[in-house]
């Protein structure tokens, strides 16, 4: 071994000790030659027997997932059946079988690799990774094709340390978080399947360390999660330290666990509202068990790239009504399609761009296909006589688009009227700040919305003109960077102005270091991923609005934004607080 220290991505924070057991899986070979016109009926009868035991077997997976993670995790896999079971799957498969006189294991690849490749290429990690469970998906139904092993991980036994490339849905599934004390890949990031696994069954994770090909099975490693890093074949003395830091903190996370029903406000009685992003309607319970008080961003891009075509207005009318409902009352802000850029749809086609992170996506593609737009806001207006539901519009770049999306949001109530269908007549309308020109002049848009919700990911990408997916410069994305922290507060104080409130649902509402900065400039609702919200609520509930605001400005009067992450770890550190 000629590494002691591999360094990637937090995927999952803690500490983990354990042995090394490196993952790997027999690769599939297709083989590509042609078959003969007699054979193309059994071919087609094995794809049907495959599909057959993948449901079966999927269906296993899913009551262990819901045993072992939830219901959230385990409708990851019944959405996985449901693909399986898709005629557009399927029939495209025995068409390329009889068409192109192939294999049913060269047309399921072939079927396989172009579903997935449409998400892969996306720049957003959400959606792309729902590439990789499209790939799972594939994997599993050409091991059955071929006669091969599932794959799997339950034969795990002791404290070991798992490393592999990537884990698909079903090799996490299978993960047992008794024998699983760290978890260590060579590829992927914060938001792949792998990594929030990981943080849903509290197994520290590292991503995106790079080869791993030197890594021995049966050597001692340490994963601390939290700094991203992991210490290989360590010293007797050090190993035993960090195993101990490791049951610590595993049993600092169950008492975590018992805030969900706790307030969530500061020591001086602040009210701060948590929220869960989410994209399907089971993940709103797995949300709110974990003590989300609202869903601050429903994603709705799976309804349109799902399908070959639309959904339909009843459709979406249902899958926001079941959110609403699961939510008794509580807010439920529903973003409108935010398709375009890297999020290519079968069922509409969008123009090839040469820069289409600036070009027609989001709010620009609704304004310009206004019966899209109508028959979503319809769908959304429908389902607010069901429960708290708000509107969203990402990607606003000026007052006019406001003023536009509004109109056809009246041209949709005005016709749910004249039916007698029912609808909130108060529904709250706001924007998502994410582009610079918006929060460099938040004030004159407040007066024309009901909140505002900045969307960090892309908004730190616009104000540093960095990719946060090229690892070239990944260490350029900054979401503490002094720039961006005055776009917020800008933002924020524009939106008190007119007595409305600024919720936050990038990937910064759910980082513990920029917590007490962003109560500190007077951010209202937290939205993040579920898993994260019992660490926000720890350090809201330990702290004091005016704490919050000495270290907001005394943040705002540094330079680089590692002043200002080293700043808020050592005062989080001083209070107490584990990272």
């Amino acid at each position: 071994m000629t590494q002691e220290k591999l360094v990637g991505i937090s995927g999952a924070r803690g500490v983990g000790a354990g042995t090394v057991y490196v993952y790997k899986q027999e690769a599939i070979v297709v083989n590509k030659t042609t078959i003969e016109a007699s054979e193309v009926d059994s071919e087609v009868a094995a794809l049907e027997r495959a599909v057959e035991t993948t449901v079966t077997q999927l269906q296993a997976i899913k009551e262990r997932a819901r045993e072992t993670m939830g219901d959230a995790e385990a409708a990851i896999f019944e959405a996985h059946t449901l693909i399986v079971q898709d005629p557009s799957l399927s029939e495209g498969i025995k068409t390329l079988i009889t068409s192109a006189h192939v294999s049913a294991a060269a047309a399921t690849e072939q079927q396989i690799n172009t579903f997935a490749d449409m998400f892969l290429a996306m720049d957003d990690p959400y959606m792309r990774e729902r590439g990789a469970d499209i790939k799972d998906i594939g994997d599993r139904l050409l091991r059955n094709l071929l006669g091969m092993s599932p794959r799997g991980l339950a034969h795990l036994t002791g404290e070991v340390i798992l490393v592999a490339d990537d884990l698909t849905p079903s090799d996490t599934a299978s993960l047992d978080k008794n024998v699983v004390q760290g978890l260590v890949t060579s590829s992927g990031g914060p938001t792949s399947h792998a990594a929030i696994m990981a943080r849903t069954l509290e197994i520290p994770a590292v991503m995106g360390v790079g080869p791993i090909d030197g890594l021995v099975n049966g050597t001692k490693a340490v994963v601390r999660g939290t700094e991203g890093e992991v210490l290989l074949a360590p010293s007797e003395a050090e190993f035993e330290a960090y195993a101990a830091e490791a049951k610590a903190y595993r049993e600092h996370l169950q008492e975590l666990k018992q805030s969900a029903e706790l307030p969530s406000e500061t020591k001086d009685g602040k009210k701060v509202l948590l929220f869960g992003n989410v994209g399907k309607a089971q993940d709103a319970s797995h949300a709110c068990h974990l003590g989300a008080e609202g869903i601050g961003l429903f994603r709705t891009e799976f309804l349109y790239m799902k399908n070959d075509a639309l959904p339909t207005e009843d459709e979406q009318f249902e899958v926001y009504k079941k959110v609403a409902e699961r939510l008794h009352g509580n807010p439920v802000i529903i973003r409108t399609m935010d398709i375009g850029g890297d999020k290519e749809l079968k069922c509409l086609q969008l123009p090839k761009e040469l820069n289409p992170f600036l070009g027609y996506r989001a709010i620009r593609i609704s304004l310009d296909r206004t019966d899209i737009f109508k028959t979503q806001l319809r769908a959304i207006l429908r389902a607010s006589a069901f429960g708290g539901v708000q509107i969203m519009y990402p990607m606003i770049a000026s007052i006019e688009e406001v003023k536009a999306a509004n109109a056809v949001l009246e041209q949709a109530k005005e016709e749910l009227r004249a039916e007698g269908i029912a609808f909130n007549e108060d529904i709250e309308v706001g924007i998502m700040v994410e582009i610079p020109s918006v929060a460099v002049s938040a004030d004159l848009f407040a007066p024309h919305v009901d909140f505002f919700s900045i969307g960090t990911n892309d908004l730190c990408q616009y104000t540093l003109a960095v990719d946060r997916m090229n690892e070239k410069i990944g260490n350029l994305y900054q979401p503490l960077h002094p720039s961006v922290l005055r776009l917020i507060k800008n933002t924020i104080e524009a939106s008190h102005n007119v007595k409305h409130i600024t919720g936050m649902c990038g990937e910064m509402a759910g980082d513990p270091l920029a917590t007490m900065i962003l109560i500190g400039l007077g951010l209202d609702e937290f939205s993040m991923s579920a898993s994260s919200i019992p660490v926000i609520k720890e350090i809201v509930r330990h702290v004091t609005v005016a704490e919050c605001e000495e270290v907001a400005n005394n943040a705002l009067t540094m330079s680089t934004a590692k002043e200002i992450s080293d700043y808020a770890r050592s005062v989080l550190e001083a209070k107490g607080i584990n990272l």
